[in-house]
C-alpha cells in the first residue's frame, strides 16, 4: 500500500509542474479580471456583519490537534463564530490530512477553483507569482489598499514584514500569518523522559555520543521499542529540517546559510556522517522501525505507551498533549526538553528549529471569484483590534476573560472539563496556535505553556546559532521561483530516498558519491545560485 501510495503521489506531481509552469488562456482572462472595479466604500473599515450575495468556498487542511477532536470545519465551534461575526457563510473543502499539495494538483486540474484557498504558496511550483500570472489566484495590491485597512496599517507599520508577503516583483498574493514576536518564533526540538534520566541516573545528553549512550539505556533497561522516534509523514525525516542531530555535523537537511553564503546540506560531509551515525543507531534498535511511517497518531501511542522516550516535536502539542496523560497513568513521569546536540561538549548547537516572522501559509483569493471584496473583508477581520483577539483568545467570557488589560485563558482552555489537552481546547475555539489569516500575540503562548518544562524547553531549543544560518524567505521572480521548482522537485525525492535507503542499511555508504553525482546532474548548483541570488537582492538596501 505504502508503495502504491507513492506511485500516486509521483504521477500526480508532472501533473501540477505541467498546470503551474504552462501559460494557459484561463490565466490571462483571470488577469483582466483583476482589473476590473469592484463595488465598495474604499479605504474605510468594514460595517460587520457583511452581506455577501453567497456562501464563500473556502479549501483548507484542517488542523490536526482540531481533526483530533472534531473531523470538519463546521464542527469547531472557532469556524461557527468566525462566520457569525463577520456574516459571511463559508462551505469548507477539506483535503485529506497531510495530502494537501496532491489535493490542490487535483483541485486546479478541475477548474473549479474555490473563493479562498488556504495553503503554503512557496510550495507552488514556480512560486505565488506564477499563482497570479496563471490566474488561480488573485494579485492583491489594489484590494488591499481599498478594502484591507487594518492589514495595510499593520504592513505600513511594519515595513520588515511587509518586504516577506510579497513576491519579488512586488505582489500581494494571499493574507499572511505574522508572528508578532521574537518569543513566538521557537516552539519545536528535542524532547525526552527526564523521569527515566533520574532513574538511570543519567544525566541530560547534549552530544551525540551522550545520547547514543541514553538511547541504548533506554532500549536494554527501559524497554523501549524504539527509544527515538519522530515523524516521518508526509516526508521521511522531516523531523531533521530544523536541524536536529544533523546540525551537530554543521548542517542541515535543506538549504541555510553559513559565512553570507547558500549552502544545501547533503552536499556538505557532514550530511553524511550524519546519515553514517543514525545508519548505526537504527541497526542497533535505537531508532523507530517504521521510521517513515510515524504519524502524529502513532507517535502519539508511542510517547504514551512507553515505547519510545525521546522524539522531536513541539512543545504544545509534543508535551503539552502528552504530560498530563502520561502523569494521569504515571504521576512521576517527567517529559522535558532537551538541548539540540552538538558533537563536542561545550559547543553551541550549530542550527535549531527557527520560524520567520511570517510564515509561508496565507489564505489567497480566487482569480475567479466573483465575491472579492466581501472576501478581502472577511480576511481582513483577523487584523482587527476584535479580530486579534478573537484568532488569538477565542470568545470573551467563554475561553477567555480580561483581567485588567491581560486576556486570560479559562478553564476551558486550559482545565477543560471535556478534558482536552489545551493544544487541542485552543485550537476548537482559537487559531493562536497554528497560522491563518492574523497576527499571532505572544500572550497566547505565555499561557498556552502552562507547564514549566513546556517554557524551560522553549528557552532551551532558542539557544542556538540557527539565526546566523536561517535563510530568509527571500522573494522570488516567477523565473526563478520556475525553475527553483522544477530542481527541487526532482533533487528533493532523490535526497529523501538516499538518507532513507542508507540508514535503513538498504544502501551501502559507499554509494552516496554516486547519488551526490546524481544530484548535482538534476543542477542542484543552480539551485544554489538561485538563493544566493535571492538572498542578496533580500540584503540589499
Amino acid at each position: 500500500m505504502q508503495h502504491q501510495a507513492r506511485i500516486r503521489v509521483r504521477i500526480l506531481l508532472p501533473v501540477f509542474v505541467l498546470l503551474a509552469l504552462g501559460g494557459c488562456s484561463v490565466g490571462e482572462k483571470a488577469r483582466e479580471q483583476q482589473t476590473l472595479p469592484v463595488e465598495d466604500k474604499q479605504g474605510t473599515e468594514a460595517a460587520y456583519p457583511l452581506q455577501p450575495e453567497r456562501a464563500l468556498t473556502y479549501w483548507a487542511e484542517l488542523n490536526g490537534n482540531a481533526g483530533s477532536v472534531r473531523p470538519t470545519f463546521m464542527e469547531v465551534p472557532f469556524f461557527q463564530e468566525w462566520q457569525k461575526r463577520t456574516g459571511v457563510s463559508l462551505k469548507f473543502i477539506q483535503p485529506p490530512a497531510n495530502r494537501a499539495k496532491e489535493a490542490l494538483n487535483v483541485l486546479l486540474a478541475s477548474g473549479e477553483v474555490p473563493d479562498l484557498i488556504e495553503y503554503e504558496w512557496e510550495r507552488f511550483p514556480g512560486g505565488p507569482q506564477k499563482a497570479v500570472n496563471d490566474g488561480y489566484i488573485r494579485k492583491l495590491n489594489d484590494v488591499i489598499d481599498r478594502y484591507a485597512p487594518n492589514l495595510k496599517r499593520y504592513l505600513q507599520e511594519h515595513p520588515e514584514v511587509d518586504k516577506q508577503v510579497k513576491t519579488a516583483e512586488g505582489s500581494y498574493y494571499a493574507f499572511p500569518f505574522i508572528r508578532d514576536s521574537d518569543k513566538l518564533r521557537t516552539f519545536q526540538g528535542p524532547i525526552i523522559r527526564k523521569d527515566w534520566l533520574d532513574d538511570l541516573g543519567l544525566a541530560m545528553p547534549t552530544t551525540m555520543d551522550e545520547w547514543y549512550t541514553v538511547l541504548k539505556a533506554f532500549k536494554e533497561k527501559k524497554g523501549a521499542g524504539a527509544p527515538l522516534s519522530f515523524l516521518g509523514v508526509p516526508n521521511a525525516l522531516q523531523a531533521m529540517e530544523n536541524g536536529a542531530f544533523s546540525g551537530a555535523y554543521g548542517v542541515v537537511k535543506g538549504f541555510y546559510i553559513l559565512d553570507g553564503q547558500v549552502k544545501y546540506g547533503p552536499l556538505e560531509p557532514g550530511y553524511k556522517a550524519f546519515l553514517a551515525t543514525f545508519r548505526q543507531w537504527y541497526k542497533e534498535g535505537l531508532i523507530d522501525r517504521n521510521i517513515a511511517a510515524v504519524d502524529t497518531r502513532s507517535l502519539d501511542a508511542s510517547i504514551l505507551s512507553g515505547r519510545s522516550g525521546a522524539t522531536i516535536w513541539n512543545a504544545g502539542a509534543g508535551i503539552g498533549t502528552w504530560q498530563p496523560l502520561l502523569a494521569g497513568s504515571d504521576p512521576g513521569a517527567r517529559l522535558t526538553g532537551a538541548p539540540y546536540p552538538v558533537l563536542r561538549k561545550g559547543e553551541r548547537p550549530f542550527y535549531g528549529q527557527r520560524s520567520h516572522y511570517v510564515s509561508s501559509g496565507g489564505v489567497a483569493i480566487s482569480a475567479k471569484s466573483d465575491q472579492v471584496v466581501k472576501a478581502v473583508r472577511m480576511l481582513d477581520y483577523g487584523y482587527s483590534p476584535e479580530g486579534h483577539m478573537f484568532f488569538n483568545f477565542g470568545m470573551e467570557g467563554a475561553s477567555y476573560t480580561m483581567k485588567g488589560d491581560y486576556p486570560q485563558y479559562t478553564d476551558l482552555i486550559l482545565r477543560n472539563p471535556d478534558k482536552l489537552a489545551p493544544s487541542q481546547a485552543l485550537a476548537m475555539y482559537t487559531r493562536a496556535s497554528y497560522f491563518g489569516p492574523f497576527v499571532q500575540d505572544e500572550r497566547y503562548a505565555e499561557q498556552y505553556y502552562s507547564l514549566p518544562q513546556q517554557r524551560e524547553a522553549a528557552q532551551i531549543w532558542s539557544d542556538t546559532e540557527a539565526d546566523a544560518h536561517l535563510l530568509p524567505p527571500t522573494p522570488k521572480t516567477e523565473r526563478e521561483n520556475a525553475e527553483l521548482s522544477v530542481i527541487m522537485q526532482d533533487v528533493g525525492p532523490l535526497v529523501d530516498e538516499m538518507s532513507l535507503k542508507m540508514i535503513l542499511g538498504i544502501e551501502s555508504m559507499e554509494t552516496y558519491e554516486g547519488y551526490l553525482d546524481k544530484i548535482r546532474s538534476l543542477r542542484i548548483e543552480r539551485a544554489l545560485e538561485i538563493q544566493q541570488i535571492a538572498l542578496e537582492r533580500y540584503n540589499s538596501p
